[in-house]
Formats: structure tokens, C-alpha cells, sequence
């Protein structure tokens, strides 16, 4: 299995919690262990932020996961604030942490990076946020990365607006990290 995997086979599954593949097809079918299933197949996908909760909630070891930190990718045109912020994260939460200050650079560390969550400044300059949410929503090797919108002051109506464009979530307050951190826990479904 890759490293930095987002989407596990049921095989996957199996090796990580070491049974059988039909038990976890079991575990699957009867709604224990959310995912989807490949159009046209039969074959089952698991997103490894919701094998990480159900192992969690069935008090099995995690120590086998492949991954075991969060990776954020910061998109910000304010370097230093990008840098600040992803110190924070990475000394608070202890996940693993790159930053971007345009949509290229963007687009290229998200496919080499495979990060869970992308938090993205919408104060940004040039940086075209809807975009990249957009771009992410249609690229199917992408589709479990959680985008999270970041900027000071977002009312609730404009939080509700950008997440029916696709965000998965709205931080308000940048410089709150504890909040961030719980928007990031929430938005990749991991309970502690």
C-alpha cells in the first residue's frame, strides 16, 4: 500500500486490522465501515479517515496505519502567515504540514502530497479559491480531500454559500488555531 494512500481496497482494510477481506466486506455491507463502492464493480473503497474512526470506535490498535498523521496543504499568497500557520499545526496537532502560495503550485503538491485537508485563505491575492475547490470536486484521484475556507469575520449566510460551492467546511477566525484544528478533525471524520 502507498504511503499517503486516501482510499483504501478492502484488502488494504484487512492487512491494516489484520482479518479476513470478507469481514471487512461484512463490515461494509451491514454500514459499520462507511465508503463507496466503484461504479460498474463490486469492489469496495474505504477512505482512511473513516477506517482511522471506526478503528477508533471499535478500540482497535491503530499503530498499523500507514499514515499516521494528518497532511494539510495551507494555500495562502501571505507567505509568512502560511508558514506561522503551519507551525502552528504542526506543533499543536502534531500533523504534517506543506505550504502553497498560488493555484499551480497547488494543483502540483496536491497529487505529490495527498493531503487530507487543503485550508485555503479566500483573502488571498490571485489565489482563486472557488477554483481550486472546483478543480478538486471533478479530479477523481482527489475526491477525499476535505477544502476548508479560511478568512476573518465569514457571516453564517456566506458560510452557508461557500459550502454549497463545495467547501467542506468555514474557519472564520484564522489566528484560532484550536478551532482550525477541531474544523480539520471534524471535516476528516476523526473522533478522539
Amino acid at each position: 500500500m502507498a504511503k499517503g494512500k486516501n482510499v483504501l481496497t478492502t484488502g488494504d482494510v484487512a492487512r491494516i486490522c489484520n482479518v479476513a477481506p470478507r469481514t471487512v466486506s461484512k463490515w461494509f455491507d451491514n454500514g459499520q465501515l462507511n465508503g463507496y463502492r466503484i461504479p460498474g464493480s463490486k469492489d469496495r473503497r474505504i477512505p482512511m479517515a473513516e477506517l482511522l474512526r471506526f478503528m477508533k470506535a471499535h478500540n482497535i490498535p491503530t499503530a498499523s496505519l500507514p499514515a499516521g498523521k494528518i497532511r494539510v496543504l495551507i494555500v495562502d499568497s501571505d507567505e509568512d502567515a502560511a508558514i506561522n500557520l503551519a507551525e502552528s499545526l504542526q506543533i499543536k496537532a502534531d500533523y504534517e504540514v506543506k505550504t502553497v502560495q498560488s493555484n499551480f503550485e497547488t494543483g502540483i503538491v496536491a497529487q505529490k502530497f495527498a493531503p487530507h485537508v487543503i485550508l485555503i485563505n479566500l483573502l488571498s491575492e490571485e489565489i482563486d479559491a472557488a477554483n481550486i475547490c472546483k478543480s478538486i470536486r471533478r479530479n477523481d484521484d482527489l475526491q477525499t480531500i476535505k477544502v476548508v475556507a479560511m478568512t476573518n469575520q465569514l457571516s453564517e449566510s456566506e458560510c452557508t454559500a461557500l459550502l454549497q460551492k463545495g467547501f467542506d467546511a468555514c474557519v472564520s477566525d484564522v489566528k484560532d488555531t484550536s478551532d482550525l484544528i477541531r474544523k480539520i478533525e471534524q471535516t476528516t471524520a476523526i473522533v478522539y
